[in-house]
């Protein structure tokens, strides 16, 4: 019969040098390091990055315009309209709100409701607007559009979103028409077209005879502000305004919009 074999002894666990701890140490400096900075950067933006109050919005609208506003869509998430309206005083100088309501033929915006609900209720001036999308067809965007947003006498014009580029720019041009046609129809007012100053500059400036345009520029006033066609400017995409989770389109226009 074999023999049973012993059980090894187990070896004394063997002490850390000293260069092992300071090795780590030096790896725990120089990770804290960077995270340190970040978190220095993050809390600062967090606290000098916010327009705190309306007094700092003056300081930052461009002069010469009529009136200060607003644009939102889902993207803000649900925005505390109280907190900025009421408890920060900003209600002195928005003077309107647009909301996003649809995209495409068959997305709807998940804040329209509330934010329109709240800006009705407290009497601010607000408008509507559609993202389009160029390469699906322009009527059933329109219908899409049509069937959520009621019109009321008071409420600002309609707004087309024209971002994205088409098949060819003389399609592009023929789409947006047709849904501004049959949103007019419909409500009786004119949609202005909104878009980016590349856009309007290359595609739409002299080629929508009778229509407004809001400008997005965001390095410097354009030189087609002086245009009688263009009405609103969008100046900065990334305002950050108390109640608002994270950053917002600030807007200024020619015309009085309150």
């Amino acid at each position: 019969m074999a023999k049973r074999r012993q059980p090894r002894k187990k070896a004394a666990p063997r002490k850390k040098s000293s260069s092992s701890k300071k090795g780590k140490s030096k790896f725990f400096i120089w990770i804290s390091i960077p995270v340190g900075v970040l978190a220095f950067f993050y809390f600062w933006y967090e606290t000098n990055g916010m327009i705190q109050t309306s007094s700092h919005f003056h300081e930052i609208i461009p002069p010469g315009y009529k009136s200060v506003g607003l644009d939102v869509s889902h993207h803000q998430g649900e925005i505390d309209w109280d907190l900025l309206l009421n408890e920060k005083g900003f209600d002195t100088i928005i003077d309107f709100v647009y909301c996003k309501v649809t995209e495409g033929s068959d997305h709807l915006d998940t804040q329209w409701e509330r934010n329109r609900e709240y800006l009705n209720k407290h009497g601010i001036s607000n408008g509507a607007y559609h993202y389009f999308n160029p390469k699906s067809l322009p009527r059933p965007q329109a219908a899409h559009f049509l069937s959520v947003y009621k019109i009321r006498s008071i409420d600002l014009p309609p707004v087309i979103d024209v971002e994205d580029e088409g098949f060819s720019d003389e399609d592009l041009r023929a789409k947006v028409l047709i849904w501004c046609e049959e949103v007019q129809k419909a409500t009786g007012v004119r949609p202005i077209i909104y878009t980016s100053l590349s856009f309007y500059e290359t595609k739409f400036r002299g080629k929508m005879e009778g229509y407004h345009f809001w400008i997005a520029a965001y390095s410097r006033e354009p030189q087609y502000m002086t245009d009688r066609e263009v009405l609103h400017w969008q100046f900065s995409e990334s305002g950050r305004l108390p109640g608002i989770s994270g950053m917002v389109d600030l807007n200024v226009s020619k015309q009085e919009l309150y």
